[in-house]
């Protein structure tokens, strides 16, 4: 599958990127700079042996059939407003986090009571749009050779859209559960809080959520 990572020279956007182009899918690193999102497509695909291609931001976009937004919540509604003219019918993962930093241990609802509730009223009526990922660890994300032991959760309003990226977070070495619908994103976003001071508490990395009780064939 042909998939574009906007804002994707973050830590998030290169683990995902390398993931997914080792599970043999087309991908495509932006950036607001396209000399940047080059550069780093580039330097991936040397050093980790993969195929990663990179420019900027709009021709991810356009190149893409799967969207994954991946830019820090300060940055969120100016990168959709950038891209809602380039999206079409296509799916749009958005992975944001609300955090207000330096207090990003305590959970902090916008003013749209969750980042992918903002970024819907932002783009074409009837995008479909899927929330998910918010809690996987960067670093782990990061080390290709890293085997998680979690879940992530995928919301969206269009179900077979949140049966694509299920299936792509399989991909990743990951199990995706199906938790409904876009509203439920104010929950998921807001895990990602609790984590983090369950991180610092233990004094661990990447702590995650797993679900119980779901049957292996689901």
């Amino acid at each position: 599958m042909k998939i574009g990572i906007v804002g994707g020279t973050g830590r998030e956007g290169r683990g995902l990127a390398v993931r997914w182009a080792k599970a043999g899918h087309d991908v495509f690193i932006g950036s607001r700079q396209a000399e940047k999102g080059a550069a780093k497509a580039a330097e991936l695909s040397e050093e980790l042996s993969v195929r990663i291609r990179g420019a900027d931001n709009l021709t991810a976009c356009k190149e893409a059939e799967v969207i994954i937004v991946t830019v820090p919540y300060g940055a969120h509604r100016a990168t959709f407003e950038s891209i809602k003219d380039d999206v079409g019918e296509k799916i749009i993962v958005d992975i944001t986090v609300p955090l207000a930093p330096p207090k990003v241990r305590s959970v902090s609802l916008p003013e749209g009571d969750a980042a992918a509730l903002e970024a819907r009223a932002l783009l074409p009526e009837g995008t479909r749009l899927v929330a998910g990922l918010h809690h996987i660890s960067s670093q782990h994300l990061s080390d290709p050779n890293h085997t998680f032991d979690c879940d992530v959760l995928v919301c969206g309003d269009d179900k077979e859209a949140r049966a694509t990226v299920i299936s792509l977070i399989s991909d990743l070495g990951l199990r995706g559960v199906d938790a409904g619908v876009l509203k439920n994103a104010i929950a998921l976003e807001s895990m990602t809080p609790v984590l983090l001071h369950i991180n610092r508490h233990y004094e661990i990395i990447g702590s995650g959520l797993r679900i119980t009780g779901i049957p292996e064939t689901e």
